[in-house]
């Protein structure tokens, strides 16, 4: 009986720690997650502002699984490249230590109970008082408070585990490879059933810094943990795009390939490790050194990778080889409603990033009108519309699917300046469509006036390329500026370039007009008009969408 209420207290320490990980992170992200994934975004640009990104962002949000999920995510999306993602990846396995330190250096230097306690008091009174606005940083402060509860109610527990209790702990507290072997494995089932790798380094930590285990099994526990925390990024990219999986793969592999390269190595490592922390040096404790372990494993693998991102890119982009169905007819996003309570800011933000593609879809469209009208000798304009009829039909899907996940999103528990900004999107989803749908029309008038001779002089054609440039110029500021809220100036702007466009309209009219007069084709006059139309409505629909991003909270 005593050691199952040992293993019941285990348990209920063990839900203590997850569901406050669980509860700090999730907080966190609602408070700076739509920062946070705007610079995940923005800072990829080379593979060492990814490796400080990837570091920076897990640190914040203290867990490396959700910033794999979002990288994953961007991806998926095609805003990110598989080499940047790369680099993002082993700055997250690196920002992912830094649990593992907050409990070497605060868990073990304080009294856990005086942490925990008013830390779950604060956050909760900054959840209770609504008019505040602070209900996200008061749920991550309740989720501190929660973790050192559950990690002081594990550390009272230590003292009653023995060899008499637990018949592994014989061989956990001992050294050799048996204890490294059964480490290791502990270290990657454990992480695998929690799906936190910071939640088992905590773990681990705790049952040395109380002697349960000796180092050779933790610091092999800790490898075995790295191993395990890859399950999130093989989930996250289940049914995904190519590339997606292929960042997942990377993620294993480097993980993976750590692992081996540390246990060949085991010992070495540990020499390595008592060197830096030697005898009366502050860091001599296991506590420090197990922390200092898993930054080490994670710090030189990357500096071993990281000039390697191109061929480990080609490596995988060999091993992970493209599937029938990775090109499906038919655009799907879908919506899984969560079981329990979860972070609706996750929901938003892929929306978000399907806008971005939806917008990215119609720059591809722009590029082939733009080719239509500079009518080179060897253009396709057959080839052209065809390619024009498919990506109007993917941008129908892409409305259809989207509004409805929006609409799904907009039934959960939002706050009032999420619910703002879901029906803005709804809005800029619905403009984007009809901007597609003036595309075509645009693309079926100029085959029709080359496939039947109409007499367009190509000079006056000339004259649609400028006019075309400006609403060219002004979609790609609206793509730039997605997801970001204008402000007053840059409206301004967007109000300059409608008036150009209108302006421009009216002067393409009257050549058209006089045209007309002096006796032109009413058939050709009267196609050019339509075209001259359909590109002033792609303005409208611009700053009907610039409109919305102002408006966005």
């Amino acid at each position: 009986m005593e050691t199952v209420s040992i293993v019941l207290q285990a348990v209920g320490s063990l839900g203590f720690i997850l569901y406050g990980m669980k509860l700090m992170s999730d907080g966190i992200q609602k408070s700076t997650g739509e920062s946070l994934h705007k610079i995940l975004n923005f800072m990829a640009g080379n593979r060492f502002l990814a490796v400080l990104t990837g570091f920076a962002v897990t640190a914040i949000v203290q867990s490396s699984g959700a910033t794999t999920i979002m990288t994953v995510s961007f991806v998926n999306a095609g805003m990110l490249t598989l080499q940047q993602a790369i680099g993002i990846i082993f700055g997250a396995n690196i920002g992912t230590t830094v649990t593992a330190w907050i409990v070497a250096l605060i868990g073990f230097q304080l009294n856990l109970a005086i942490i925990a306690i008013p830390a779950f008091g604060i956050g909760y009174f900054l959840t209770f008082f609504k008019k505040l606005k602070q209900e996200s940083l008061g749920e991550s402060i309740m989720g501190f408070g929660l973790l050192f509860a559950g990690l002081d109610f594990l550390s009272s527990l230590m003292p009653s585990l023995s060899a008499d209790n637990l018949t592994f702990l014989s061989i956990a507290s001992k050294s050799g490879f048996a204890s490294i072997f059964v480490g290791f494995i502990a270290g990657f089932i454990l992480t695998v059933i929690l799906h936190s790798s910071s939640a088992t380094t905590s773990i681990v930590i705790t049952m040395a810094y109380s002697n349960v285990i000796g180092i050779d099994f933790a610091a092999a526990s800790v490898l075995g943990s790295n191993i395990g925390s890859t399950v999130d990024a093989v989930l996250a990219a289940t049914g995904s795009k190519l590339n997606a999986r292929r960042a997942a793969a990377v993620h294993v592999l480097f993980n993976v390939f750590g692992a081996i390269l540390f246990l060949a190595l085991f010992y070495p490592a540990l020499d390595l490790l008592y060197f830096i922390t030697p005898p009366k040096s502050g860091l001599d404790n296991i506590t420090t050194r197990l922390a200092l372990f898993h930054s080490l494993f994670n710090l030189i693998n990357t500096i071993i990778a990281l000039p390697f991102v191109n061929q480990i890119a080609k490596f995988v982009e060999w091993l992970i080889k493209p599937k029938k169905d990775d090109a499906p007819e038919r655009y799907q996003i879908i919506f899984k409603h969560p079981a329990i309570k979860g972070n609706n800011e996750a929901y938003i933000f892929r929306g978000e990033l399907e806008i971005v593609k939806m917008s990215t879809h119609v720059q591809s469209m722009l590029d082939l009108i733009k080719e239509m009208l500079e009518n080179e000798p060897k253009t396709d304009f057959e080839q052209i519309v065809k390619n024009l009829a498919e990506k109007e039909d993917c941008a129908d899907q892409m409305q259809e699917e989207l509004s409805r996940y929006l609409i799904q999103i907009s039934r959960l528990s939002l706050t009032s300046k999420a619910e703002h900004n879901v029906r803005m999107m709804l809005r800029i989803v619905d403009d984007l469509e009809n901007i597609t749908d003036q595309l075509y029309e645009i693309g079926l008038h100029i085959n029709k006036s080359v496939q039947k001779k109409m007499s367009i002089k190509q000079k006056d054609m000339e004259k649609l390329l400028p006019y075309f440039g400006i609403v060219n110029r002004f979609m790609h500021f609206v793509h730039d500026h997605l997801n970001k809220r204008l402000a007053p100036n840059q409206l301004a702007l967007a109000h300059e370039m409608e008036d150009t466009i209108d302006a421009k309209r009216t002067d393409l009219k009257k050549l058209a007009r006089k045209r007309l007069e002096d006796g032109a084709d009413v058939r050709s006059e009267l196609l050019y008009l339509d075209i001259v139309r359909s590109i002033e409505k792609i303005g409208d629909y611009a700053f009907n969408i610039s409109e919305s991003l102002a408006k966005t909270r």
